[in-house]
């Protein structure tokens, strides 16, 4: 368990690409189960490549990270694809696979803890179980009836959600959502927003979402984060005037 309750600690984290300059110059984060936290700041200043840091495909030149006080730049192989199991991603491509039927999608997030036997399976057969699981993620975020159609189907707010069940499906510790709002227009942006934010909530799992826009980080996060140029500059709760249209 991470020290004093957190599940993110970050410290003094440096990452670089090659013999490239520093994208990250020394990040110190901590992040406290079930806590929602935004993190604004505009193109360019390390938010995607902390997000690939905490998930361990960006390898820190210094500095340590602990995801429930493992931590990541020293689990190799089946241990570093079991921590990632354990974070749920969201991101602004939804990165889901068109040619598949929605259900297939959403129960991608439980490969993680299958054996390959069983995710060739599925995708031939599902069985009853696995079809109803994914029924009940795809229920939570309002399309339980496009469990069998094709995801090409699907509109942009649609594939989001699609997304979001699928991270669901993963039983995440953390989740990361990286810009999920960024190709949608401002009502689909407050209503994923806000869905993220519930199932947060109610599935108790620490919520770290990348914006470009700061009134939607006022209205739906407990905590803002800003960054400029691979630094953390500012971490503020938002202002006490500003509408919390999610009520939680």
């Amino acid at each position: 368990m991470s020290a004093a309750g957190n599940l993110l600690q970050i410290r003094d984290l440096v990452v670089r690409y090659g013999r490239g300059p520093e994208v990250l110059k020394g990040v110190s984060l901590q992040v406290g189960r079930a806590e929602r936290v935004a993190i604004l700041g505009p193109s360019g200043s390390g938010k995607t490549t902390l997000f690939r840091a905490i998930n361990g495909f960006a390898p820190a030149a210094s500095g340590r990270i602990d995801v429930d006080g493992i931590a990541v730049e020293r689990v190799r192989g089946s241990g570093l694809r079991k921590l990632r199991a354990r974070i749920g991603v969201v991101s602004q491509r939804h990165d889901l696979v068109e040619r598949l039927l929605v259900h297939q999608n959403v129960m991608a997030g439980a490969l993680g803890r299958w054996p390959s036997w069983r995710a060739v399976r599925f995708l031939l057969r599902p069985s009853p179980e696995e079809l109803a699981q994914a029924s009940t993620a795809l229920r939570r975020v309002g399309l339980e009836h496009k469990l069998r159609i094709k995801t090409s189907e699907l509109s942009g707010g649609e594939h989001q959600r699609v997304a979001i069940a699928r991270a669901l499906v993963q039983e995440p510790l953390l989740m990361l959502a990286d810009e999920p709002v960024a190709s949608l227009d401002p009502a689909l942006s407050e209503q994923i927003l806000e869905l993220l934010c519930s199932l947060a909530e109610e599935n108790q799992v620490a919520l770290l979402c990348t914006l470009h826009q700061p009134h939607l980080a006022e209205r739906f996060f407990g905590r803002i984060i800003e960054m400029r140029a691979g630094e953390i500059v500012s971490d503020r709760v938002p202002d006490a005037s500003a509408f919390l249209g999610t009520g939680i």
